[in-house]
């Protein structure tokens, strides 16, 4: 355990980040599984919105250092290939 006042402090305020850290990465997990759940079903429309919501979480997240800019670019443009793919079909 920390000794110092402000040393304490600056752990907690951590460990409040790291369980909001937590929440988003499992929030995006759940909006991405709900995302291939669509497109599996052939829900374009629905799939739409979704993706736009997805995008702009996983932009955030990244602009916040939740995950790394890459990754949250790979991930947009995997997913939204995958529409694009549906809406060929």
């Amino acid at each position: 355990m920390p000794t110092k006042k402000s040393a304490y402090k600056e752990l907690r305020k951590s460990r409040i980040r790291h369980f909001k850290n937590i929440s988003t990465v499992s929030e995006l997990k759940t909006l991405t599984k709900h995302f291939e759940k669509l497109i599996s079903g052939k829900k374009t429309d629905e799939a739409k919105g979704l993706l736009s919501a997805i995008v702009s979480k996983l932009d955030r997240a990244a602009s916040k250092g939740i995950t790394h800019k890459n990754a949250a670019s790979r991930k947009i443009s995997r997913l939204t290939k995958k529409l694009i793919s549906l809406s060929k079909t």
